[in-house]
Order: structure tokens, then sequence, then C-alpha cells
């Protein structure tokens, strides 16, 4: 019995190392060949796998250059405009100049001038001097229009009146023209609108009562008036404006439009203003410029001459502009530099 439990519980001896195989066993029915895949299908599989990774990196590459270029299109807008206020500059001082010696011009007589020789397109910012009558009864309010008086800021309109000239010769002109008086108050429109609807009362009061009573025979007794011969010296003298030729005004899109109907009057259009004056479209507009106003009669204020040789933004506005934008292409292309400029490793 002992002799069998050591027979039975003796180690088996393992074999050498060099017996044993690391590699694992094919499987049953496959060959060694059957179990790897082929060497094209490999050589294709890392070729695509190569085309795809140098596909992704030249698109980086590509989203790269576009947000380097991206970073200095601030720059490239700011010098743009830069250099447009140095053209906007540039043009500003010849049309001054323009005007400097159009308004240096010897003034023209528009009693002795013959319409049909001038195109007044042509003659913008020349001087004239004219004499007339003015037609109160088709006055034509623009504003509200603001003026500042010792520092205080006043809103008021301009006044622009018809002017007919008296005829002087048998050559002489009698076209009417349309004459910007200058700035009153609010108070002085509403006192010239009360007096022109009191006028037009008056008138068709008395229209009606001589249409009633034309029939009686006292009426036509009592309704006739004295002659009286008029003498030279009972006829007032014209009026002398002297003034300078101008043209319709630009509105900005924030203007309303005109409303003649309601008598409404934002801006100058000098056809519409004519039409609603019962005058040709192509009629004449100055803009008065008399500065022996009367202080007892100080309304309307006629413009200052030299308010015509001013913009809103003068040449050396557009300079400072110029530098403005200029100093800030500097800035933001600097920024966009340092932004794409390689960082050195620290060792």
């Amino acid at each position: 019995m002992a002799a069998w439990l050591s027979k039975t519980l003796k180690p088996k001896r393992s074999l050498p190392y060099s017996f044993q195989s690391s590699s694992p066993r094919p499987l049953a029915g496959l060959s060694s060949s059957d179990a790897s895949p082929p060497p094209a299908a490999a050589a294709a599989a890392a070729e695509a796998a190569a085309a795809a990774s140098s596909t992704s990196q030249s698109q980086e590459k590509e989203r790269g250059k576009l947000s380097k270029a991206l970073l200095f299109l601030p720059g490239a807008i700011t010098f743009g405009l830069g250099t447009w206020q140095l053209f906007r500059r540039q043009e500003k001082i010849e049309l001054l100049d323009y005007r400097r010696k159009r308004l240096e011009m010897e003034p023209l007589n528009w009693n002795e001038l013959s319409s049909s020789n001038y195109d007044w397109n042509t003659l913008e910012f020349r001087k004239v001097i004219c004499e007339g009558d003015f037609d109160e009864s088709k006055s034509v309010y623009i504003g509200p229009r603001s003026r500042s008086i010792s520092g205080v800021t006043e809103n008021g309109y301009y006044v622009i009146t018809p002017l007919v000239p008296r005829r002087t010769e048998p050559g002489s002109v009698q076209v009417p023209i349309l004459v910007n008086r200058g700035w009153v108050p609010r108070g002085w429109r509403q006192k010239s609108l009360g007096n022109s609807e009191n006028l037009k009362t008056s008138s068709i009061a008395g229209t009606v009562e001589a249409k009633e009573n034309e029939g009686s025979i006292w009426w036509k007794f009592w309704s006739k008036k004295p002659e009286v011969l008029k003498v030279e010296e009972d006829i007032p003298p014209p009026t002398r404006v002297a003034g300078v030729i101008r043209g319709s005004e630009d509105p900005s899109i924030f203007v309303p439009a005109n409303d003649p109907k309601s008598g409404q009057w934002f801006y100058v259009d000098i056809p519409m203003i004519a039409r609603a004056c019962a005058l040709p479209e192509n009629t004449l507009y100055i803009e008065d410029i008399n500065e022996d106003f009367s202080a007892t009669n100080p309304y309307p204020v006629p413009k200052d001459v030299n308010k015509l040789i001013r913009y809103s933004v003068m040449p050396q506005d557009h300079l400072n502009y110029t530098l403005t934008w200029y100093s800030l292409s500097a800035a933001v292309s600097f920024m966009a530099f340092q932004r794409i400029k390689p960082k050195k490793l620290r060792r």
C-alpha cells in the first residue's frame, strides 16, 4: 500500500523550456497564412490612413492662415477709413476755395438781367442785388430751425417770400424770385399766419356784403370811393435785397417729407416751394445776407455770409479723424502681429 501511494503521488517531469512554444496554435481547419491579412490590403490601409492624416493637416494649416489673416482685417479697415478722410479733406478744401472765389465776384443786378441768358445752376454762390415788393401772403416757413443767442438756443423758422420786381424800363425783368429772408421765432410765424387769416376773413365778408347790397341804389351811391390821384411820393420805395444764389437742400433720411397741403416745410425744395407759390419750377432762389437791419424791426434775421463758406465738418476736422483712424489701425495691427508671433521656448 505504501509503495502504491508513493508511485501515485510522484510529480510528473516537466518538459524542457526549449520544447515549449510561445506562439498560439492556429484554429482547427485554418492554416497560419489564412489567419493573417494579405500584404497588399495592409499596405492600402496604411496609405489611406496616411492620406487622411495629411488632408487633415493641410486643412488645419489653411484654417490657421485664414484666422491669421482675419486678425489684420480691423487694421486694414481702419487704415482705409483714414485714407478716405484724407480724400474728403482735399475735396472740402477745393469746395471752400470755389465758394470764396464766387462770393468775391462782382454782384449781379437782377433787375437788369434777362432770365434766358443765364443758367441758375452755374450761378450758385454768386451775389445778386434785386429790388421789388414782397408778397407776404405767399410766405413759406421752413423749420423748425434753431438759433443760438447769447448761449441760449431758441427754435424758429426760415421764412421764404416771393419778391416781385418792379417794372423800371420796358426791357427790365419782371419774373419773381424766392428770397430766404432769414430766421424768425415761433411767435413771429403765428402772428403772421393770424394776420393772413384775418385778411382773408375780412375780404370774404366784404365780398358777401357787396353781393347782398349790389342791387340797392343807396349801396351804389355810398360804395363809390373818391378817386385819388396817387403821386409818386405816396408810393413806398421798393425793398432792396442783397443775397446769394443757392440751390435746394439735400435732406437726410431722418428729415420728414414736406407737406405743402398742411403748410409743413422741413427743408428747402425749390421746385416744390415755387409750385406752392404759383411760380415756375425754375424760379431763382437766393438767401438774404443784408447786415443793415434795424433794431426796431429785428426779424427776420438774415444769414451770415461767413456761414456759406463753412461746413459742419471742416478740413481740420477731417485731418483729426485721419490721425485717429491711422492710430487705431497701427494699434490693432500691432496686437495682431503679437498674437501670431511665435513664442520663444524657455530653457
